[in-house]
């Protein structure tokens, strides 16, 4: 078992730039927007987090919304394709949604933000932790969960650590897959090392065939994987055929649960590493605190990290608003809201804004899953 470590446009740009970013939401109702994929071969990684979120926003709902206003989310299904996500983006500013909320993946991401920052709507905790949205600076973006260069510098400290020092990167070849590789290669450059090879496959394929023999054929000690669960899961199946023995690494975006199921009895000591606390740790006063309210939503929501990213993104959104509201409940009041959250507990996680800073975290753990389809933290 590994042990645990924390380290830490065209016609619709003219509606855009219509819309007032001060104009206060409707009194009865808040209205989210969310573009991700809920078909396809992401569509667990959309279908969790929203799940996820659902739960805490009805809570809240139960209780009387936000100010006595309704939190509502609008969502919209993009199948992890960029093209998709700008439609839904413009179609949902359009009908002035309050702020965007929960996007899945970074290409979809990228092709998203400038339309929220051209129409100044907040755009809050994106399923991805790619640095180019992160930098430059953007007063309308708001990043919950830590960087995919947090995440791939706990995988290589992990694997030199262990004397695995030739490590491979099998990457989405997109923004998504680029943002992992350069990951891996800081972390390695550091170290005086870079990856012995490192092969591609297109966003929603699982045409893995050429990248398993480019890899192969260097004999790494490992592989980090940067794609989404099914992607993933046919290169393991498909390297493992071809004789590979080694270690996959693989991180938060691909779907740990869904990974898991995609492999069966094949997922045994693939690792994946996690930008929230295992939702699996009764010492976690979150993992406590999410587990009863999934338990008490007694609807689809399941147990998993991504449903638990949802729930904890949504948590921090509504404190945001509920700061807020304190004073006319607009765009503006919400991004002051978001940024006076400075080292604000969340169960035990720790959220930190700041009108300089919109990247709340950079906890980061290892899990790994085991070969019945749970998962070990």
């Amino acid at each position: 078992m590994i042990q645990r470590r924390h380290f830490s446009l065209g016609a619709g740009a003219a509606l855009i730039t219509a819309f007032n970013p001060a104009r206060a939401q409707s009194e009865d109702k808040i209205v989210l927007g969310q573009s991700a994929p809920f078909t396809g071969p992401a569509a667990q990684l959309g279908i969790q987090f929203y799940q996820g979120a659902k739960v805490l926003f009805d809570q809240v709902n139960a209780q009387g919304g936000v100010g006595r206003r309704l939190i509502e989310i609008r969502k919209l299904d993009d199948g992890y394709e960029p093209e998709r996500c700008a439609d839904n983006t413009r179609r949902l500013i359009a009908e002035d949604v309050f702020a965007l909320f929960g996007y899945i993946g970074t290409p979809t991401s990228l092709a998203a933000l400038p339309l929220a920052t051209r129409a100044k709507i907040p755009f809050i905790a994106p399923f991805t932790g790619a640095m180019a949205l992160r930098e430059p600076f953007n007063r309308y973006a708001f990043h919950v969960r830590a960087s995919y260069n947090d995440e791939t510098a706990l995988i290589v400290k992990q694997l030199t650590n262990l004397g695995l020092k030739k490590i491979a990167v099998f990457h989405q070849n997109d923004a998504y897959g680029k943002a992992g590789l350069d990951g891996v290669t800081l972390a390695l450059a550091a170290l005086n090392l870079k990856p012995v090879a490192q092969a591609t496959v297109e966003r929603n394929s699982v045409d893995v065939d050429a990248a398993v023999k480019a890899i192969v054929a260097a004999a790494p000690d490992a592989v980090v994987q940067v794609s989404a669960y099914k992607a993933c899961a046919a290169f393991i199946r498909a390297a493992r055929k071809a004789g590979y023995g080694g270690t996959f690494y693989n991180v938060s975006f691909v779907g740990t649960q869904a990974l898991a199921d995609e492999l069966g009895k094949e997922g045994a000591g693939v690792v994946v590493s996690q930008v929230v606390p295992s939702p699996y740790n009764a010492a976690s006063p979150l993992a406590r605190e999410f587990v009863a309210a999934v338990k008490k939503a007694g609807g689809e929501a399941q147990v998993n990290f991504s449903s638990m990213e949802g729930y904890l993104a949504a948590k921090v959104l509504v404190e945001g608003l509920k700061r807020a509201a304190t004073r006319s409940l607009s765009r503006d009041a919400l991004i002051s809201g978001l940024e006076s959250l400075n080292n604000q507990s969340f169960g035990g996680f720790s959220v930190s804004f700041s009108p300089r800073n919109h990247v709340a975290s950079s906890y980061v753990d290892i899990s790994m899953l085991t070969g019945d389809g749970r998962v070990r933290t």
